[in-house]
């Protein structure tokens, strides 16, 4: 931490506080240069972090954290949190395996107070640490930092609806960094947003009311009248807000780029009694050209050079390398254009899903709902209702924020609404919150639904046309990152509950299936374990549900040895499944599945999480040469009991 001198000296965000406002401003710089120079190494959320330096100094300023409680929505915007409160020094292993996450985490430090990794939960969160504290006699304060888009979330309206009603002294604070929220009229309503902040104002005008209350005979109506007019007044200055509207304080907007503004704002906002919302207007990637320029392409990033802005060439992909997002994206574009009742709806993530081309070419069958992916799913229920065909993008770990929706709404009815589920198994650096290896053990035992696994990016077409073609629910998971084929055996056409062997050897009396984003994994394996002389034959299982048992058992009976390798929770998985079906008419056949551990997966990249989770395929074939030696020892066992052994039965 040589290079940034102020920032090195930082153990506690108390001793900002013996910082002059000169030294304060520069420790903003300083912070900005390292998130920049280590987002630039490592990857991770930057103009998020970049647009709130300012907000965090201030508020780490005013407020005595962990004693007063800071809680950030989402979280990807924590950077200058973490720097701030003793982990300056491991901040090079942001997002790294064994290193700092890139979100809250309470196991982490305790200025972390609530792990956030989801969109509008953090004034739910808030509301419940206040009531929590209050209950135990606790006078601390609680502040939410909730940006625009989260706003967008019904939990956030939830919530701010409840805090309304509860009146207690919650500070949201609104990170809008896009959009404006209902701005006030002309320079009266400055100075009056200004004076109601002031200490000497609120005893002034507890003093009138006293006075005016007491009057003999007409206080209390004069009172009443005077709180009309002042209403009448403000509604001339001020346009109404949801935010006055739902019982909070509202004061705003205030520019998010002054330390020394925001610190004597946030001084005054903390003396305000019951809900306070304060309304900032910050730039996303402020202080980076770049990012100020692009904001959206810089909210998550990879390793990229500093001074274009550009993906280092070393790290780029081949770009013959398709991935699955991108196949996704042609797929829906290629059947849009062949039925105008094809429509597309993200939550907020029209970019990371692949939708942008189908934006751009139909706008008008293309709904971004915003963070709301309960009322995407009943949304997409109505347009299929109404004869649409949707078709819902959105990442698995998203997915499960619309359990209800999925179950209620779409699948009891039957309603022909189909669900992309981009980032689907092992995600990588985000970490647990974002990790998608629940979808399959979550949803395929919901009744009427349809549940498909395509890994190549021709299985990707073919599962959404036949998706949009089968007049049912239908659910389709795939990994993220590069699309892998193993040529035109993969690209045989879709059957109904059937997957396709893609690897066939003579004589093999093992069979490795694989499910999820591990064939290449599982193919790898196979190629081993033929060259140590066992050879296997590889199923890719393309249907989770439904499952035509009587070719899958056809296929079975053939081998002595079955491994079950899916990219999910193996616990509750169709490894289980399979275990199930076998068991009813085989149960020579030695069987055996590995899947994901029931856990939550802190952050690696996909590759390390593979290997941590032995699906990796040097696990493979460890698991596989452990069970022939237990096969052989079994058969020995069964020939000294026949007296038969000899060891050349072996």
């Amino acid at each position: 931490m040589k290079e940034y001198p102020i920032l090195a000296g930082i153990n506690h965000p108390e001793q900002l506080r013996s910082l002059t406002s000169k030294q304060l401003d520069d420790l903003a710089q300083e912070i900005r240069d390292c998130i920049i120079n280590t987002v630039s190494q490592n990857g991770g959320h930057l103009a998020s972090n970049l647009g709130v330096v300012e907000l965090t100094l201030a508020m780490h300023k005013v407020f005595s954290s962990p004693r007063d409680k800071f809680i950030w929505d989402v979280g990807h915007q924590c950077y200058t949190h973490k720097l701030l409160t003793g982990r300056a020094d491991l901040f090079h292993t942001i997002r790294q395996q064994g290193g700092l996450s890139g979100f809250p985490k309470r196991d982490e430090n305790p200025h972390d107070i609530f792990n956030t990794g989801h969109a509008s939960t953090s004034i739910s969160a808030g509301m419940g640490v206040l009531a929590g504290d209050h209950i135990q006699k606790r006078t601390n304060k609680v502040l939410c930092v909730i940006g625009d888009g989260a706003l967008t979330g019904g939990q956030a309206l939830e919530a701010l609806n409840f805090a309304g009603h509860l009146q207690q002294d919650l500070i949201v604070i609104l990170n809008d960094n896009t959009m404006s929220i209902s701005r006030n009229v002309g320079a009266l309503s400055s100075y009056l947003s200004q004076l109601a902040l002031t200490v000497s104002y609120k005893r002034f005008r507890t003093v009138v009311d006293f006075t005016i209350s007491h009057i003999p005979f007409v206080g209390k109506s004069l009172l009443r009248w005077v709180y009309r007019l002042k209403r009448g007044v403000k509604g001339i200055v001020y346009k109404e807000n949801l935010f006055t509207d739902l019982g909070f304080k509202y004061v705003g907007p205030v520019k998010g780029h002054s330390i020394e503004k925001l610190t004597d704002v946030l001084e005054h906002v903390r003396e305000i009694e019951g809900p306070v919302l304060l309304h900032v207007l910050t730039t996303k990637g402020k202080g980076y050209a770049h990012a100020e320029g692009d904001p959206s392409s810089f909210h998550g990033v990879g390793p990229f050079a500093i001074e274009t802005g550009k993906v280092d060439p070393s790290l780029k992909a081949d770009p013959k390398t398709v991935t699955t997002t991108a196949a996704f994206g042609c797929a829906i574009l290629t059947e849009a254009k062949k039925n105008d009742k094809v429509a597309a709806i993200t939550a907020a993530m029209s970019s990371g899903t692949g939708l942008l081309p189908f934006k751009e070419e139909f706008p008008q069958r293309f709904f971004d709902v915003g963070i709301a992916e309960q009322h995407a799913l009943t949304f997409a229920a109505g347009l299929a209702a109404s004869g649409m065909q949707p078709v819902v993008a959105i990442y698995s770990t998203f997915m499960q924020r619309a359990v209800d929706q999925l179950i209620h709404d779409i699948a009891l009815p039957g309603l022909p609404v189909v669900i992309c589920m981009d980032r689907s198994g092992l995600v990588g650096d985000d970490g647990e919150t974002h990790q998608g290896i629940f979808d399959m053990v979550m949803f395929r035992n919901i009744p009427g639904l349809a549940f498909l696994a395509p890994q190549s990016a021709r299985e990707i077409e073919m599962s959404l046309e036949w998706a949009l073609g089968a007049n049912q629910p239908v659910l389709i998971r795939y990994p993220k990152g590069a699309t892998y084929s193993c040529g035109e055996v993969q690209d045989t056409p879709l059957e109904e509950g059937k997957g396709v062997l893609v690897k066939k050897r003579e004589h093999s009396t093992i069979l490795l299936i694989s499910l999820g984003g591990l064939l290449k994994e599982v193919v790898s394996a196979s190629d081993i374990l033929d060259e140590k002389g066992l050879k296997c034959d590889v199923y890719q299982m393309r249907f989770i549900r439904p499952l035509n048992k009587p070719a899958l058992l056809g296929l079975l009976q053939n081998y002595e040895q079955i491994l079950f390798v899916e990219e999910g929770i193996g616990s509750g998985g169709m490894g289980e499944e399979i275990a199930m079906i076998l068991s009813e008419k085989h149960s020579d056949i030695l069987y055996d599945h590995i899947g994901v551990p029931s856990e939550f997966l802190a952050q690696a990249t996909r590759d390390q999480l593979i290997k941590q989770c032995k699906l990796d395929h040097e696990s493979i074939v460890a698991r596989v040469e452990q069970i022939q030696s237990e096969l052989r020892f079994s058969k020995v066992v069964d020939m000294v009991k026949n007296d038969k052994w000899s060891p050349h039965n072996i």
